[in-house]
């Protein structure tokens, strides 16, 4: 139907869509439901990789046993959004493809290198989440594409998620960030650039060891933060700083 009777907006848990409907925001008319598929939203490890369904919730995602052990951060995001109704009905495939950089989901994906499986009627492609996204929410995702899973390799090292937003619950990011401590430290940010970012010259100085002061240095240079409605682009710069300080001393024991 993608292929042959667009354009047609696929539709999941709504959350997103929803609001952009009942704000008068949303230009698309044609929708299509991918809320039936189940095969969608299994869980499962195969050959060592996680791989999550599209249609996999928040919910799902915290309960999930494979998810908490391999990719805990991932349940830890999933708890910070939203309510436990957003939870049920929220989808991990939703949420890439919306594409806001306040994403919560985004920056665990960014930094534990994850692939997306693309899928058309002509055939399933693979693309580095990393390489996904091409601005401000655009994607290399094709109109007669759907997302149908992630495929995250294991992590090695110690894994942390912070979520800095007005309120404890039910409130979009200020900031996000998502990190692994290891030899190869990984760093990502939410809501201090047009997309979800990696933090490639901060990465490298903390990988070379030097004091993590001079990798704030770094980061604050590094990220590009905006003066917007629920922060200023100073604020986001301090608090991604305090974040990065916070996640080395965290891990350092």
């Amino acid at each position: 139907m993608l292929r042959d009777e667009g354009p047609l907006v696929p539709l999941a848990g709504c959350t997103d869509v929803y609001v952009e409907l009942n704000f008068g925001t949303l230009a698309a008319k044609r929708f299509i439901d991918l809320w039936p598929l189940d095969d969608l939203r299994e869980i499962r490890v195969t050959d060592g990789v996680l791989s999550i369904g599209a249609l996999a919730t928040y919910t799902q995602m915290i309960r999930s046993t494979l998810v908490r052990k391999r990719l805990p951060i991932l349940a830890a995001a999933a708890r910070e959004i939203g309510g436990v109704q957003i939870q049920n009905r929220g989808t991990l495939g939703g949420n890439i493809a919306n594409g806001s950089p306040a994403g919560d989901s985004l920056p665990v994906l960014a930094v534990a290198e994850a692939t997306l499986v693309l899928a058309s009627a002509g055939g399933t492609r693979r693309v580095p989440f990393n390489s996904f996204y091409a601005g401000y929410r655009k994607s290399v995702l094709r109109p007669d594409e759907i997302i149908a899973a992630v495929e995250i390799p294991r992590v090695e090292g110690r894994q942390w998620f912070r979520k800095v937003g007005t309120r404890a619950a039910q409130a979009i990011s200020k900031v996000v960030m998502a990190a692994v401590r290891s030899e190869r430290p990984r760093l990502s940010l939410g809501s201090v650039a047009p997309t979800v970012v990696r933090l490639p010259r901060t990465e490298a100085d903390l990988a070379a060891g030097r004091p993590v002061e001079e990798a704030r240095r770094t980061l604050e240079a590094e990220i590009r933060p905006i003066d917007d409605l629920r922060s200023t682009a100073e604020y986001r710069r301090r608090v991604s700083g305090n974040l990065l300080e916070r996640f080395w001393n965290d891990t350092a024991k």
